[in-house]
């Protein structure tokens, strides 16, 4: 049976109130790695924040972007993973006095999870924001679901190097299991989940073979893709926010400016005569809106 890489592959129970969704992770994750060099807790844990961030976004039903941020005063700094609506996936983390086998509890330490779910159509994003407990991120948004949308969730999330992926079921809203044992069961076999179960690819099989008893309606699987947002226009707002004097300061002294992206890792360089130009261009804009 065909198997999928780099994809979400949405699916109900045919007999149970649950939907769920694969995912499945490896050229977009590779290449987020990409001028990176992280621990192993930490690469683990990023992982773990893209395919979960993947498996949110994957059931928007509009044009918007998820945005998972951990933020703590242990070893981990920050952590910001992204997905749209279309699967498009970057991120980045930060760490800091960090043993290199640490265990999850201890990178985490003292850390709180927000998702933010932002939409053009949306007045305002909608942020939830949990404490990162248990021993696993997985734990943490299942702490999430529960109190912030009131969805049982089961979440299993693996990562590897080469490849991560996960697997997430939840319970129709307003249609519980009619019997608790058959949930139950379902979070145990989605917890048998494992790096070598997804880094092949994902498909029909794999469903099979997590959920052999249970009838698996399995629909059409959407394509998942590293993609950064970053922009020319984004990095004249950076120097514009450093200001024109200390922008031709460090231009005077390597005779460019050069910003680079912490995601994706392109660089944009910026001369005398585009700084000149930048920010005459800030001061005719702003006399404009003066007048």
């Amino acid at each position: 049976m065909q198997t999928h890489n780099d994809a979400v592959v949405p699916f109900v129970f045919e007999s149970l109130p649950v939907r769920g969704a694969l995912i499945q992770l490896e050229k977009s994750w590779r290449r987020m790695q990409l001028g990176h060099t992280y621990q192993s807790s930490v690469l683990e844990t990023l992982g773990h924040s893209a395919a979960a961030t993947g498996l949110i976004a994957q059931s928007l039903k509009f044009d918007g972007t998820i945005t998972m941020q951990l933020n703590g005063d242990g070893p981990l700094a920050m952590l910001v993973m992204q997905c749209t609506s279309e699967l498009e996936l970057r991120g980045l983390a930060s760490a800091h006095d960090l043993e290199s086998q640490a265990s999850f509890e201890e990178l985490v330490s003292r850390a709180r999870c927000a998702i933010t779910v932002d939409s053009g159509a949306m007045e305002r994003p909608y942020q939830g924001i949990v404490e990162v407990t248990g021993d696993s991120l997985a734990d943490s948004l299942e702490n999430y679901y529960e109190r912030s949308v009131q969805i049982p969730s089961h979440i299993q999330l693996v990562s590897e190097p080469a490849s991560c992926g996960g697997i997430l079921l939840q319970q129709m809203p307003g249609k519980a299991c009619p019997v608790e044992d058959d949930w139950r069961r379902l979070g145990m076999l989605a917890a048998t989940l494992r790096p070598d179960d997804v880094s092949p690819g994902i498909g029909i099989d794999l469903l099979a073979h997590l959920f052999a008893e249970d009838d698996v309606r399995v629909f059409k699987p959407k394509a998942a893709t590293f993609k950064c947002r970053c922009s020319k226009k984004r990095a004249e707002d950076v120097l514009r926010m450093l200001g024109a004097e200390e922008t031709n300061a460090a231009c005077e002294e390597k005779g460019r400016v050069d910003v680079t992206c912490e995601f994706c890792g392109r660089t944009r360089s910026f001369d005398a005569i585009d700084i000149s130009r930048l920010f005459s261009d800030h001061v005719a804009a702003g006399s404009k809106r003066i007048h």
